[in-house]
């Protein structure tokens, strides 16, 4: 595994369903010792609520504790959780500098409003911001079918620089469990980030 850097990560949460896959990607982040800037959109608290029937806490204190227990991680890496009105933000600004974003899942609202640079909070700034300054971000949709409207936002997104990594598993790694499907995306997203925190069987080629 990668040693950590100093800069940190921003992972942004959205309101598409699929919040394994966030609490996933913050426990091998977390686990290996990452910085990781943490901004949920509003949506986010609904999905929590109706994926597992509990309430994301406002107050971000106690919003970093609630990650934390749900990612099994109590003390290691370094966890700042942001309220998503919060335009004022660190990574609100380019001079700001980090690894790059990942927003996992990512619904087709928030690649509608990248897609057409609008920013109406804190996780589309900061994910705009890594497209104007040339930075990484990788967007983890988990939406289907997509409509033409979906593919042509992607499109554009994908041109603008976005790697885009839909959630879509693979099984030749031979997976046992939802975990180790949830796992295989997970990896593939953090691989364009160069980023190798996540234990898994990657294909060598066919068995001679």
């Amino acid at each position: 595994m990668d040693s950590p850097p100093s800069r940190p990560l921003i992972l942004g949460v959205s309101g598409a369903s699929g919040l394994i896959y966030a609490v996933r990607a913050l426990k091998f982040l977390l686990q290996s010792d990452y910085t990781v800037e943490l901004v949920a959109s509003r949506a986010c608290y609904r999905v929590w609520q109706a994926e597992r029937q509990v309430r994301m806490p406002v107050d971000l204190n106690q919003q970093s504790l609630f990650w934390r227990h749900y990612a099994q991680v109590a003390e290691a890496g370094h966890l700042i959780c942001h309220h998503s009105g919060d335009v004022g933000a660190a990574i609100a600004s380019g001079s700001y500098r980090t690894l790059g974003m990942v927003v996992m899942p990512c619904s087709m609202s928030t690649v509608a409003k990248l897609a057409t640079g609008l920013s109406s909070d804190l996780l589309e700034r900061a994910a705009d911001v890594q497209l104007k300054e040339g930075r990484k971000l990788v967007l983890v949709p988990r939406e289907t079918p997509f409509s033409l409207i979906h593919l042509r936002n992607l499109t554009t997104l994908a041109e603008a620089g976005a790697r885009i990594v839909p959630a879509i598993p693979a099984w030749y790694h031979h997976p046992q469990t939802i975990e180790d499907l949830v796992d295989f995306v997970i990896a593939r997203a953090f691989d364009q980030l160069n980023i190798d925190c996540v234990p898994l069987r990657r294909w060598t080629g066919e068995a001679k």
